[in-house]
């Protein structure tokens, strides 16, 4: 059993869940506004991920920023904060399968997620 990560109203998340569904993988799906993530996850997952792939710079959110906060974006610190207090700037959806978690529905994500 997987667990997804992302909001509920976001597009991405729903196809991807859909898609999930559809194929007979077996998830849990975390609305992180509803079920907000704790430090500690959001620091491990950045350290793993890193900010780049993490933080959606293209999102709304994003965009209504501070630029001092953008700065502060690209340090695990920083960033993890921005992502507590703003979910939805975390790309989405988040996969955490175990051993690695996957950000994204891209079509090589699919391909890993296919596999499971």
């Amino acid at each position: 059993m997987m667990d997804v990560y992302g909001l509920k109203n976001c597009d991405t998340c729903k196809k991807a869940t859909m898609w999930l569904s559809e194929r007979g993988i077996d998830y849990v799906f975390h609305d992180v506004r509803e079920e907000p993530l704790d430090a500690k996850t959001v620091d491990a997952w950045l350290k793993e991920l890193g900010s780049t792939t993490l933080v959606n710079r293209r999102s709304t959110t994003w965009r209504e920023l501070a630029l001092e906060q953008k700065d502060g974006a690209g340090a695990v610190p920083e960033a993890g904060k921005l992502i507590l207090e703003h979910p939805a700037l975390m790309k989405r959806p988040v996969f955490d399968i175990g051993r690695e978690r996957l950000v994204g529905f891209t079509p090589e994500i699919q391909k890993v997620l296919n596999k499971l």
